[in-house]
């Protein structure tokens, strides 16, 4: 649906927006779970290449129709990324990685999966590169068991969490460094100085993530926020926030 298809671009921007790529150069980028090439089709706009991978056979058919500018790769990342060492200057997900929680198979073991695609996906990065993985997850033991592999396999950074205080608005995003820490980019709607511990705990309780079948998030005043914020820093004029932004008006008749 259209819904879930904006949903997906505004997730898309947000992780190509936390890889802090250079303005200098066309970029080639990993896209995990690619599906049928949306994230992808906003990495093209931005001037960069990318490969997607994805292990649904009908959403690669719907980007090969949809004649997505990406290469596309059929396979299972739970058994590795298959390329070249130092390949990729970046890698995106959305909404992907949580899926190797599952054991399919009763040969599969998540903890061995994650970090099989974890090991291999540090050897397919640039030195000094990024992955951005947004995610959700279904309890904080996922998101544990999903940030130790990938530190196990040598990432550093961590959890990014867009709109902490939103039920329906909080993003996931974990944010992984190749070979150099860099500082951790700051949730969006965590203004408050004092609210920076935010950024890594976890609550058990299984929060509502379902957003996407939630009431339209769109044309809230987070998202209208937001959008205001994503068109300021491509240097676009904007109206200055006020306590009406995003208000409703009052029917006239």
């Amino acid at each position: 649906s259209s819904r879930v298809v904006e949903i997906q671009s505004q997730m898309s921007e947000r992780a190509v927006e936390l890889l802090g790529l250079p303005e200098d150069r066309p970029c080639l980028l990993l896209d995990v779970g690619c599906g049928s090439g949306l994230s992808g089709d906003y990495i093209s706009e931005e001037g960069h290449y990318w490969i997607g991978m994805d292990i649904s056979p009908a959403m690669l058919d719907v980007a090969v129709e949809r004649e997505v500018e990406g290469d596309l790769l059929l396979a299972d990342v739970g058994h590795g990324i298959p390329f070249r060492p130092g390949m990729f200057d970046g890698c995106i997900s959305i909404s992907a990685v949580q899926w190797l929680c599952n054991a399919d198979k009763k040969s599969h073991s998540p903890p061995k999966r994650l970090y099989r695609f974890f090991s291999t996906l540090y050897t397919a990065l640039a030195r000094g590169s990024r992955a951005v993985l947004q995610l959700y997850p279904e309890n904080s033991e996922q998101l544990e068991l999903i940030t130790a592999q990938a530190m196990r396999a040598g990432f550093t950074g961590g959890m990014v969490i867009d709109y902490p205080n939103s039920t329906k608005a909080k993003k996931f995003f974990l944010c992984l460094f190749v070979g150099t820490s860099g500082t951790l980019p700051k949730g969006l709607g965590t203004e408050c100085a004092n609210e920076e511990p935010h950024q890594a705990k976890f609550t058990s309780e299984r929060t509502r993530f379902r957003n996407l079948k939630g009431k339209s998030v769109k044309k809230s005043r987070d998202w209208i926020l937001e959008k205001k914020e994503r068109r300021r820093r491509q240097g676009k004029e904007v109206r200055a926030d006020t306590k009406y932004t995003g208000r409703k008006r009052r029917p006239h008749f």
